[in-house]
C-alpha cells in the first residue's frame, strides 16, 4: 500500500512498467522496515508521472522517519526530496550539508534583475551609485516581426518594443538591498520587475566543482 501498487498485485512483473518494477522493487526492499535505505539513481529512465510519483514516495518515507541516500545525477529532483546534499568529485567529498546552505555557499553574490517601466538610463545611474552594488549590466531583448506581420503605413513596429533590464550584482556579503527599490520608488521610477536570482543545485554543483576536472 506504501508503493501503490496493490492493484497490480495478481501481475506478473515482467507486466508492468518500468515505474511500477521500481515500486516493487522498494516495496521489496521495504519489507523487513530498515530505517536506512540506500536508492541508486530510483528515477532514472522514468516517464513525467512515474518520477512525480517517485519523489512522492521518497518525501513519504523521510515523513516515516527512514533515512533515505539517494546517489543520482538528476540534481533538481534531489532538491525537491533531499534535505542534506553531499557532492563527490572524483571520489573526494567536496560539500556535505543542508541544501539551502550547498546553495548559499555556491553563490559568491547576490544577483538582482531589475526593470523600470521608463527613464531607464536614471535608473541605471541611481543604481550603480548604490554603495551595495558592485556592477550593473543592461540586457536588452531583441523584438522580431512574427510570420505574415506585416510593418504598418506609419512605420512603427508592430510590436511594443521590452524596456531593458538591469543584471544587478551586488558586492560579497550584502544580504540586505531593501534600499534599491526604494530608492528607484522615491525617484518617481516605476518598477516592473525586481527579483533575485535562483540558485538550483546545478548551479551549485558546477560552481563548487569548478576547477576540479582535468
Amino acid at each position: 500500500e506504501l508503493v501503490d501498487m496493490s492493484f497490480k498485485r495478481d501481475a506478473m512483473v515482467s507486466q508492468l512498467s518500468r515505474g511500477q518494477t521500481q515500486r516493487v522493487g522498494l516495496a521489496r526492499t521495504l519489507l523487513h522496515e530498515p530505517q536506512v535505505l540506500l536508492l541508486d539513481e530510483p528515477a532514472s529512465g522514468l516517464d513525467p508521472r512515474a518520477r512525480i510519483e517517485m519523489r512522492g514516495l521518497l518525501k513519504r518515507l523521510g515523513e516515516l522517519n527512514k533515512t533515505v541516500i539517494v546517489s543520482s545525477h538528476i540534481l533538481p529532483e534531489l532538491a525537491d526530496v533531499c534535505t542534506r546534499v553531499g557532492i563527490i568529485e572524483k571520489g573526494k567529498m567536496l560539500v556535505d550539508d543542508y541544501v539551502d546552505e550547498v546553495m548559499r555557499k555556491a553563490r559568491q553574490a547576490i544577483i538582482l534583475y531589475v526593470r523600470v517601466k521608463d527613464d531607464h538610463d536614471r535608473a541605471a545611474k541611481l543604481l550603480e551609485q548604490q554603495d551595495c552594488v558592485a556592477s550593473l549590466e543592461t540586457q536588452t531583448t531583441v523584438v522580431t516581426k512574427k510570420p505574415g506581420e506585416t510593418t504598418p503605413a506609419n512605420g512603427e513596429p508592430p510590436t511594443k518594443p521590452i524596456p531593458p533590464r538591469f543584471k544587478v550584482t551586488l558586492k560579497p556579503g550584502t544580504e540586505d538591498y531593501s534600499q534599491l527599490p526604494q530608492v528607484l520608488i522615491e525617484n518617481g521610477l516605476r518598477l516592473t520587475l525586481f527579483r533575485e536570482e535562483d540558485v538550483n543545485l546545478e548551479t551549485a554543483f558546477m560552481e563548487l566543482t569548478k576547477g576540479q576536472q582535468q
